[in-house]
């Protein structure tokens, strides 16, 4: 367990975790919103029996936010489920789960983060270039989505 002294807690857990869990559903239903007709498309790939680790943030106690990692090839691992709840926002939590995250994919062997993220994901689009990621060509099943934006952090 990590601690920072604006009383934000890290925590590592499993996949099966109830409050991750928790926190997808409510992930989802947002994004249901936000990604309108794509939804179906994009959740294919987010499923939790592919995630291979994950951080909770913890504000003052409570469950405020989550991020996951799952293997993607070789040397590059993946940034999934990166989530906080409305009234947490605006804290730093985005960015604390984001560095969580970088400093167990490091620890475990990885050396580049990637991620996607829909367009009209506007909080996203300015989160993860503001922690060093860069717009990198959009990959895998995400090759040929319009919607999607792609990218990329070396460790």
């Amino acid at each position: 367990m990590i601690s920072s002294p604006r009383k934000i807690e890290y925590l590592k857990v499993e996949p099966s975790d109830e409050r991750f869990i928790q926190l997808v559903k409510e992930l989802d239903s947002y994004l249901a919103i936000t990604d309108g007709e794509d939804h179906h498309f994009y959740n294919q790939y987010n499923q939790l029996d592919k995630i291979d680790a994950v951080i909770l943030a913890l504000y003052e106690g409570e469950v405020a936010a989550c991020g996951a990692l799952r293997k993607f090839e070789g040397k590059t691992v993946e940034i999934k489920r990166m989530y906080v709840r409305p009234p947490m926002r605006r804290k730093g939590l985005a960015s604390g789960i984001l560095t969580q995250l970088e400093e167990l994919a490091s620890t475990l062997g990885f050396d580049r983060c990637i991620l996607e993220t829909g367009i009209n994901q506007k909080e996203a689009l300015k989160l993860y270039p503001a922690n060093g990621y860069q717009v990198i060509p959009n990959y895998g099943p995400y090759t040929h989505v319009e919607a999607s934006t792609c990218m990329e952090k070396w460790l």
